[in-house]
Parts: structure tokens; C-alpha cells; sequence
């Protein structure tokens, strides 16, 4: 049952994105803030797909650490679930993304048209620069800045490896940074075709304020992110149907209060 259902999920989930690009594509002719509204009427069409489709349900919490105005969320990045889901959080949000998504057709335009960031992994030192300089004109506009620290997809309960470009961005850019968590992974694993059911909780903590050190900002916020996402997975081993992720993961001691 579970594959037949993640199968009508990953067919529906192409095709649904596919349908509303083509249906909301005269956008492209109006200005940005205009048109921005797509882009959260996609998010929540693909929730609903998960939830009648797939079983997964969605617990948001600490909706009010969300600052008003330009900020930088540093998001837990566990399954492809965050990368649709958390959108509509974010008044204006960019992702900061990797270039190739740009060359995706009909895709591409929208992250254009739209002007999420793209980073050229391949050359850093660019890279790094394009990035500072459109990271700054999206503050200066009061959008979000929405970033996987880690980079790439990692499976729930692995190792952390974050980079460090988002301390340089705290530094650079001198505004908040909110730390995301959850544990979509469970759900939504990592190169996996089964999707399982259940709730996928997103905890967003308190904003770190500008000022600290690049590394004593890096610590706090891997901490914070990691230490929070690990009690997300123990928390759902006490639900009532838990996750078969969850079988092949030991269980995270968490610190005493």
C-alpha cells in the first residue's frame, strides 16, 4: 500500500507542478511583486497532494520568532519536503540554489523571474561574491534569504556537515538569522521513492541577533538546528504509527534540562 500510494504521489506530484507552471505562465509578463502569489498557491496545491495522497501532515511551530523585514532562515535540509513546503512561511523569500536549476526549462524562468539566487559551485571565489552582492540587494528589500546550510540533502539522524558560507553571510549582511528544524526526512527520505505518513513537525527557533563572531555563530546555530531536529525524530518515535525510517535509527540521547 505504502508504494502504491508514494507512486500516485510522485506521478501527481510532476504533473500538478507541471499543469500550474504552464496555467500561471502569463505571470512572466507582470512585475515580480505581482506575481509572487504563484509561487505559495504551488506550495500548498503540493501539500494537499501529500496529505490525500501520501498521509503527511504538517505541524508548524514558533511561527512568532519570524522577524519582520529581511532575515536569513537557515533550514535543516533532510528531504525535498522543506524545499516546496516552508515557502509559504516567507513573505518574500530567495533561495540561495545551485545554478543548474536555472537551465531546468520552464522551472528555470520561474526562479528567474522571481530572482532566487544561484551559486556557481564550481568557481568558488565568484561564486561567493555574486552571492554577497545579491544577498545584500535582498536584504536591502527586506526579503528572506532562505538557505541549506548543509548544502546537500542529508539523511535523518546523519552526521552534521555544514558548510560555513552562512556565517559569512551573518557577518556580511549584519541582519537575523532563524534556525529551522524538523524531521521531514522521516517521511520524505532522501532518494527514496516510498513516502511515508505521518506528521513532519518544523520547529522554527529563535532568531540569532546580528553581532556574535562568525565561528561562535556557526556553533549556536549548528547547535541549535541539530540539537532541536534530533528531539523532532525522538518525538516521533512516540507517535502512533511511527515511520520505518525510524527502524535503522539509533536513538539520540537528548541533554537534560
Amino acid at each position: 500500500m505504502v508504494f502504491l500510494r508514494s507512486s500516485l504521489f510522485q506521478i501527481l506530484f510532476y504533473l500538478v507542478t507541471f499543469f500550474l507552471m504552464i496555467l500561471f505562465s502569463p505571470v512572466m509578463l507582470l512585475p515580480r511583486k505581482w506575481g509572487w502569489w504563484v509561487v505559495p498557491t504551488w506550495s500548498n496545491a503540493l501539500q494537499l497532494v501529500m496529505r490525500f495522497t501520501a498521509g503527511i501532515k504538517v505541524e508548524i511551530r514558533g511561527r512568532e520568532n519570524l522577524p519582520k523585514g529581511g532575515f536569513i532562515a537557515a533550514m535543516k535540509h533532510q528531504s525535498a519536503w522543506e524545499t516546496v513546503a516552508l515557502i509559504p512561511l516567507f513573505r518574500s523569500p530567495t533561495f540561495i540554489l545551485k545554478r543548474e536549476l536555472r537551465w531546468i526549462p520552464i522551472f528555470g524562468w520561474y526562479t528567474a523571474k522571481f530572482k532566487q539566487i544561484p551559486i556557481n559551485r564550481g568557481k568558488r571565489t565568484e561564486a561567493l561574491a555574486a552571492m554577497m552582492e545579491a544577498a545584500r540587494e535582498a536584504i536591502a528589500e527586506e526579503r528572506q534569504i532562505l538557505i541549506f546550510p548543509e548544502g546537500t540533502r542529508r539523511p535523518a539522524g546523519a552526521d552534521p556537515q555544514y558548510k560555513f558560507g552562512v556565517a559569512h553571510l551573518y557577518k556580511d549582511l549584519n541582519c537575523p538569522v532563524v534556525p529551522i528544524a524538523h524531521n521531514a526526512g522521516l517521511y520524505w527520505p532522501r532518494a527514496s521513492w516510498k513516502v511515508y505518513p505521518g506528521t513532519i513537525i518544523v520547529e522554527i527557533l529563535p532568531p540569532i541577533e546580528p553581532g556574535l563572531k562568525p565561528d561562535a555563530f556557526h556553533r549556536r546555530m549548528v547547535d541549535d538546528i541539530e540539537a532541536t531536529s534530533n528531539r523532532l525524530i525522538e518525538e516521533a518515535r512516540r507517535a502512533k504509527h511511527p515511520s520505518p525510517v525510524l527502524l535503522s535509527l539509533p536513538s539520540v540521547s537528548q541533554p537534560e534540562s
